[in-house]
């Protein structure tokens, strides 16, 4: 079934849409959920929120594409879950992701920073659109999938260190060209 038609389900409040959505996006959801958490009922626990909450903000919202939209959900879901559990600990993989990007953020502490830091969201889209499409995968399946090295290096058919290379080198070319626009590090 299509995006539009799921859609078009939520918006005649037919439950048939969450099983749809399931149907088409469970697997990547769960992916989702599952790189960032490390507790399978909490991953799927996350997955059912995303569905609620898809289920309550569709309608009014006509999210376009559907994928994305649930996968934003999944994502903050997860994060915030991960951040509860691992409160005061540390907590391996995706902790690893994020100390690997945050030298490439500043931390927002005022509404001031709050709208420089969605400049810089726009800034980082327009970085990754302009890369080739195959640094543009890694880079968002590693930093917005949290999928650990070695599942990349299986996917691209490389070796762990040159994933880890490669990663590396985009964040030094994501950390430059923020500094070229203004954004202070």
């Amino acid at each position: 079934m299509d995006d539009s038609a799921i859609i078009e389900l939520f918006y005649e409040r037919s439950e048939q849409a969450i099983v749809e959505l399931e149907r088409k996006y469970g697997s990547v959801c769960g992916r989702i959920a599952g790189n960032i958490l490390s507790d399978r009922q909490d991953a799927e626990e996350c997955v059912n929120d995303a569905y609620l909450a898809v289920w309550n903000t569709v309608p009014p919202e006509k999210p376009d594409p559907l994928l994305n939209y649930v996968c934003r959900i999944v994502r903050n879901l997860a994060v915030k879950r991960y951040h509860f559990n691992t409160a005061g600990k540390r907590n391996g993989a995706y902790d690893v992701a994020l100390e690997e990007i945050e030298e490439c953020f500043p931390e927002p502490t005022s509404v001031e920073e709050e709208v420089d830091a969605r400049e810089t969201a726009g800034m980082i889209d327009d970085f990754l659109e302009a890369l080739p499409a195959e640094d543009r995968i890694l880079f968002v399946r590693r930093y917005w999938h949290a999928e650990p090295i070695d599942a990349l290096a299986e996917l691209f058919g490389i070796s762990p260190h040159n994933v880890s290379v490669r990663l590396s080198r985009l964040r030094k070319r994501l950390k430059k060209y923020l500094n070229k626009r203004g954004v202070s590090l």
